[in-house]
């Protein structure tokens, strides 16, 4: 039976990715998008579904009740999807205030729409409300420590973690008190297409292609474990289908890089593409390896920003034991076809561009 899912934050970086994964692999379902479209939300980013008979787009945002209950209610919505959160660190140390009214108030609101919707009538609705939620709440990992477990104590270190904390908590606790039909996914970093280029990987790549320095934090020995998108979006898609309520699984891409050791082989591979196709210097004449110079030489060192977690690292054996995921790409070959994909959409990245 085709399902009927609400995706919030559809317009940002992964829920953009999501709509279009989640469309091609379940065509006859029908997928509303929702978003308050911010600095990071881009209608451009779901052009490409404008037409498709099983989507809808809904501008609002997740902190106005009365619309999220109307859009339930109005689409017949089986299955809640929420990716809807400020996300940007740096954001969230100079401005604290946003990522608690969206991550926290704007996660509780949903919660509240989908029971009303779902458990209000006599006879409860088949759903399903699945959070997808950060490794960052975990904390910090020391270098030799195993990868965020499910079971990992809560240790949010930044003003956006501790939202994303507060949010997972409101989640599993709806399901305990109410039965709501909830689950959770925690992942590491992603990267891929439709990635605002306010992020280490798109900010990198534009600004080489730019000619512009690329900043590193500290000496760049922070560590992350990469997961390219559409891995991500296989991960739910599993979780969506066999994972069970009330449930946490942890979705990692098994791809630990320190941040120079990213920025170092996104030059080379760039570096690459330029010399073997002589049309990117005359359409980035500003990127280094148009006048024979390395990409490598625009990397600069910055002041390190205020608590820097240093290294995270998932533990993804729960989902690929029980559901049987396994992510698809290397960071080698996903970062390949980030590259690609940001050297093919110009029209994308371009104006979103802060200086």
């Amino acid at each position: 039976m085709p399902r009927s899912l609400l995706v919030t934050g559809a317009a940002g970086f992964i829920g953009a990715n999501f709509a279009h994964y989640w469309l091609r692999q379940h065509p006859h379902d029908h997928l509303v998008a929702f978003d308050a479209l911010t600095y990071a939300g881009n209608l451009e980013s779901l052009a490409a579904l404008r037409d498709h008979a099983r989507f809808a787009f809904v501008q609002g945002n997740i902190c106005d009740y009365d619309l999220v209950l109307n859009t339930l209610s109005q689409y017949n919505v089986d299955t809640l999807v929420h990716f809807a959160a400020e996300s940007h660190v740096d954001r969230s140390i100079t401005g604290p205030d946003a990522f608690i009214e969206t991550n926290v108030v704007g996660t509780h609101v949903l919660l509240k729409a989908a029971r009303n919707y779902w458990l209000g009538a006599s006879a409860e609705t088949p759903h399903r409300f699945h959070h997808v939620s950060t490794d960052e709440v975990y904390g910090s990992l020391a270098s030799d420590a195993p990868g965020f477990h499910e079971q990992q104590k809560y240790e949010p270190n930044s003003p956006y973690s501790a939202s994303k904390a507060a949010s997972d908590h409101l989640v599993r606790a709806y399901q305990h008190t109410y039965g709501l039909q909830v689950t959770t996914s925690n992942c590491s970093n992603n990267y891929g297409p439709y990635h605002f280029p306010e992020k280490l990987i798109p900010l990198c790549l534009t600004n080489v292609l730019r000619g512009r320095p690329l900043p590193v934090y500290g000496d760049g020995s922070n560590i992350r474990d990469w997961l390219y998108v559409e891995d991500h979006c296989r991960g739910i898609e599993l979780v969506l289908e066999q994972g069970k309520v009330g449930q946490t699984y942890n979705i990692g891409g098994n791809n630990e890089w320190s941040n120079l050791d990213i920025v170092q082989l996104l030059c080379a591979q760039l570096d690459q593409r330029f010399a073997a196709d002589p049309q990117l210097a005359r359409r980035f004449p500003d990127a280094p390896a148009a006048r024979g110079a390395r990409a490598a030489s625009l990397i600069s060192f910055v002041e390190d920003r205020a608590g820097h977690d240093w290294r995270y690292a998932i533990d993804a054996s729960k989902i690929t034991k029980e559901l049987g995921y396994a992510p698809h790409e290397t960071f080698e070959s996903g970062l390949a076809l980030t590259l690609d994909w940001y050297l093919d959409n110009e029209d994308w990245w371009r104006p979103l561009l802060l200086d």
